[in-house]
């Protein structure tokens, strides 16, 4: 489920689409040790494996492609969302040979530090805008309120309406700031119930997996009701995505091998299918995409992660066609949290400053079409990026206790 940002009107088109709720991802590098140097990862069964590493990185991609263009077909091509769950269900459950306590801890411990840091900059510009205890109606539920910025088991809350920079940082920020925090709660959320889910995995397997679609389909038919809306958005990510997770865990288990092969790709198809027909008769598209459906999108993440899983390769190295990319998708692997966690405010900056070429008349007489493009805000995008990368990244090194590192994209030294 993504979010884009919403950016200031310019004089033409903008450059972000409406905003809808946030999908990208990740839990970064695995969190049972960094990345091994490039050209000597283990294989599947004592480290990393690479084919892992690209999914992630072309879903992070996706992500900042998605969040700024708005296109509803790239869901569909690629469900990062669904990929990204999967991939973190695959390595919670290959991690879960330890106690379970400990790897809890230890996965909070990685995840948690990247959103403090990200809290501690965004809660003190939103009270320097003016946010204060009465905007949540009562200032005891405020207070209440901001702890989940310490522990997110609900989305952390934001101010509304803030001003912003003028010509920098647009209207609103603080809600694209928030917006992909989502994530991180469902996350949590994941790796809290995970000992758990693998315990019913193992004991009853294929009721497990169907489980979150079923929930889904309840609470899309209107069988099942919620009270509250944070306790609606929480239990309806875990339908929507809880199944992608279960089927990383039960890949890392070797159940998924207990099916024919020939007998994956036709599941994989009619699920995913469903959900494009269901999708489609929901009147999918711009605006209405597999992000505000969300049992369409739990059955297409289904079908797509299952037949991915069941297509891996195990790469202990890289493909020679795909080895110029290793440093880079180290790189976003490595800094994937960091990524996902600040991509939403670089749009709305790169945006916010590429819309002020509207006010040079030359650029608009002679260059409209130029003006009126996103590719140059995708670019600019991607420069703020990894400008946060190099600013922001080192809480993730710290959250790992590795020594800090400004751009790692190589192996981590000893």
């Amino acid at each position: 489920m993504d979010t884009m940002p919403a950016t200031p009107a310019p004089r033409s088109a903008p450059h972000a689409p409406a905003t809808h709720r946030p999908t990208t991802p990740a839990t970064g590098t695995d969190p049972d040790g960094p990345p091994a140097p490039p050209g000597k990862q283990p294989g599947r069964a004592g480290g990393r494996d690479r084919y892992f590493d690209l999914l992630r990185a072309v879903a992070l991609f996706r992500v900042v492609l998605y969040h700024l263009m708005g296109w509803a077909w790239l869901p569909v091509v690629f469900p990062s969302m669904g990929v990204m769950f999967a991939l973190a269900g695959h390595l919670m459950a290959r991690s879960l040979k330890r106690p379970a306590v400990q790897v809890v801890r230890g996965r909070m411990r990685r995840l948690l530090p990247p959103l403090w840091l990200l809290g501690a900059i965004g809660v003190t510009g939103m009270l320097a805008q003016g946010w204060s205890p009465d905007d949540d109606g009562h200032p005891g539920w405020w207070f209440l309120h901001l702890g989940f910025w310490v522990l997110p088991l609900s989305d952390p809350p934001h101010a509304e309406g803030v001003a912003g920079i003028p010509g920098v940082l647009g209207e609103d920020w603080a809600a694209e700031l928030a917006g992909p925090l989502w994530y991180v709660r469902a996350y949590l959320w994941f790796v809290l119930l995970s000992p758990f889910l693998l315990k019913a995995l193992r004991a009853v397997p294929w009721a497990t997996v169907a489980a979150p679609l079923a929930l889904s389909a309840a609470l899309e038919f209107g069988l099942l009701t919620l009270p509250g809306e944070r306790i609606d958005s929480a239990v309806t990510d875990f339908g929507t995505f809880g199944a992608c997770w279960i089927l990383g865990m039960a890949h890392q288990q070797g159940l998924l091998r207990r099916i024919p092969r020939y007998a994956v790709p036709c599941l994989a198809a009619v699920v995913a299918g469903l959900g494009l027909w269901y999708a489609l008769r929901q009147d999918f598209g711009t605006g209405h995409d597999l992000d505000s459906l969300p049992f369409a999108q739990a059955l297409w993440s289904f079908g797509t992660v299952l037949l991915l899983l069941h297509l891996s390769p195990s790469w202990a190295e890289w493909p020679r066609r795909l080895r110029r990319w290793d440093r880079l998708i180290t790189l976003l692997n490595s800094r994937a949290v960091t990524v996902y966690l600040w991509h939403n405010v670089c749009i709305l900056v790169a945006a916010t400053l590429y819309d002020r070429l509207w006010g040079f008349e030359t650029l608009e007489l002679h260059v409209p079409w130029l003006l009126e493009s996103s590719w140059p805000v995708l670019a600019l995008t991607w420069i703020l990026i990894a400008g946060c990368v190099v600013a922001f990244g080192w809480a993730e090194d710290l959250a790992a206790r590795r020594r800090p590192r400004l751009w790692p994209d190589g192996p981590v030294p000893r």
